[in-house]
């Protein structure tokens, strides 16, 4: 069977795969395990490493001489490539799975096309893959897509597209997490910078370009969301079980409101135009009607959203909205659930019109931006043993997350077999329903009034 991606859920699905006697073929399309994480190497995750190790990824990394890291620590994507990843891809037995520079163009069934219904789930699938300049054909009985989303980035401008004129000063715009305190510092220091987005990305930009102005004083942020309420924007504080999560929340909210920061929300920003050499005039609309200002500089961190490109001939069902795996979509839309949460979910939620055929990991999330490792290691626990038979282990739930602040979720997971509690992260003698914009346990609709109102 076939695995989409060598990221970090992508492997997971491959050692579950392995456990269940199975023999996987991960296609990935860079050179080497995690290429998207080697892109945000130098950001420090808020998840300790309790929750970033797959349980079936930590059984074959504990064949070797492997040395698990300190459960509470808080790993860079750096980190996670070389204490973890990168190990487990040379353990053997995944090793021999793995295929670099293999990109997937296209994913259908042997023989026929997405119109065909007769002796359909009866026929293979067929993947094109394009493998160092070279394409060829591969037959699979089944198809894991954590191909994930990092490569497609959500435009800067309102009405879900790139702002007009964008073109003429791609130079001046980063989609993504620049390394604003290493390598690209010099594009950053005592310049004008625009920071569009609301997540914890965006936080952390923020956060950096602060630390670079105390060098070099010139330097200044200005903030722009979409959101017409902040109530929620920055989270819960110091009640988060992640308390890097929290204090990121805490600090940006801070540096706003002690005027570091020109905070301007809400704002839609519509065209951009070049101004000189090395600056743009941004133009936005907002409740005050229009809006202009001139910067040098503008990080984009609005998320992601799937390519859905390479699945045209295969049966899938997608929420219309989010682009998210169709089951998920009313559990995770911020239209809806202003306490939006995920309850623990695994095969069942994911399958698709095409039997044997899965999308996990972020990519299974669309558009939402709410996604956490442990999510999509508990996906891939589940449809590996839904493809191998093992029905009953499919359907068990098997799933921990960290509290946001907001709202309360269960006890941390243990570490390497320890109770969390041992591990210093106190466990909770009730499990309650997270909500409030993180993937944890599903809540009564009583539930999620007492906690957001």
């Amino acid at each position: 069977m076939a695995v989409i991606g060598a990221g970090p859920v992508g492997l997971a699905a491959a050692a579950h795969l392995l456990e269940h006697g199975e023999r996987p073929v991960v296609f990935e399309a860079g050179a080497s395990v995690a290429h998207a994480v080697r892109q945000w190497s130098h950001v420090k995750m808020f998840s300790p490493w309790r929750y970033n190790i797959d349980s079936a990824a930590r059984r074959l990394l504990e064949q070797s001489d492997w040395r698990q890291p300190d459960c509470d620590h808080l790993p860079t994507g750096g980190e996670l490539v070389s204490d973890y990843l990168e190990p487990l891809s040379k353990v053997p037995s995944l090793a021999e799975c793995l295929r670099f520079e293999s990109k997937v163009l296209a994913v259908t069934r042997e023989g026929i096309d997405k119109v065909r219904t007769q002796g359909r789930a009866e026929r293979a699938f067929l993947l094109r893959v394009d493998e160092k300049g070279e394409q060829s054909e591969s037959l699979f009985k089944a198809v894991i897509d954590a191909s994930g989303t990092w490569g497609n980035p959500n435009p800067m401008g309102s009405h879900g597209l790139h702002p007009i004129g964008e073109e003429s000063v791609r130079d001046r715009i980063e989609y993504g997490l620049p390394d604003i305190l290493g390598k690209d510092q010099a594009d950053y220091r005592n310049a004008t910078v625009l920071v569009v987005g609301s997540g914890h990305s965006a936080f952390t930009g923020v956060l950096e370009l602060l630390e670079l102005k105390k060098q070099y004083p010139e330097t200044s942020i200005i903030w722009v969301m979409r959101k017409r309420s902040l109530d929620k924007v920055f989270g819960g504080g110091a009640n988060d079980a992640l308390p890097a999560r929290g204090e990121l929340g805490s600090r940006a909210k801070a540096a706003v409101d002690a005027g570091e920061v020109e905070l301007i929300s809400p704002l839609e920003i519509q065209r951009v135009v070049r101004e000189g050499e090395s600056q743009m005039k941004v133009v936005g609309y907002g409740p005050d009607g229009e809006r202009e200002f001139v910067v040098d500089r503008a990080i984009v961190k609005t998320g992601f959203r799937p390519d859905l490109g390479i699945l045209r001939e295969v049966r899938i069902a997608i929420d219309e909205s989010l682009e998210s795996v169709h089951a998920l979509g009313p559990l995770i839309d911020p239209n809806e659930h202003s306490c939006g949460s995920v309850p623990p979910h695994g095969a069942r939620e994911l399958a698709h019109p095409e039997q044997d055929f899965y999308i996990v990991g972020m990519k299974s999330y669309g558009r939402a931006p709410t996604f956490l490792l442990a999510t999509g290691y508990e996906q891939v626990r589940s449809v590996a043993a839904e493809i191998a038979g093992d029905h009953e282990a499919a359907a068990r739930v098997e799933l921990n997350l960290p509290e946001t602040g907001v709202c309360s979720a269960g006890p941390a997971p243990s570490c390497n077999g320890v109770s969390a509690s041992s591990c210093g992260v106190e466990e909770k003698e009730k499990s309650e329903a997270a909500c409030c914009g993180q993937p944890d346990q599903a809540a009564s609709d009583q539930e999620r009034t007492s906690c957001c109102g």
